[in-house]
């Protein structure tokens, strides 16, 4: 079964989802980001979610943690929760 690794920014709004792309091609650093802007409980890992399989995530999470090229951030992803910043750093 397939595994992946990744890491997450949580926002309410897709304005903010944005911006915070936006910080990061400016070369703000993900995982300062997440502990600052995130409005998940991972943001006191810099937004690490650890290892996990497809169907443990919503479905819009899911489809592009187990499609998304590995180390590309993507978004904004609208989920059920709100606006995610999703960067895969593992699979396999």
């Amino acid at each position: 079964m397939a595994v992946a690794d990744a890491r997450h920014i949580l926002v309410d709004n897709e304005k903010k989802c944005q911006e915070l792309l936006n910080a990061i091609n400016d070369g703000e650093h993900f995982e300062a980001l997440a502990k600052v802007h995130s409005l998940c409980s991972s943001k006191d890992k810099g937004g690490s979610l650890g290892t996990f399989s497809p169907g443990k995530m919503v479905k819009a999470f899911d489809e592009v943690v187990f499609n998304a090229d590995i180390g590309v951030i993507y978004g904004p992803v609208k989920t059920e929760f709100g606006y995610h910043l999703i960067e895969v750093t593992y699979r396999g």
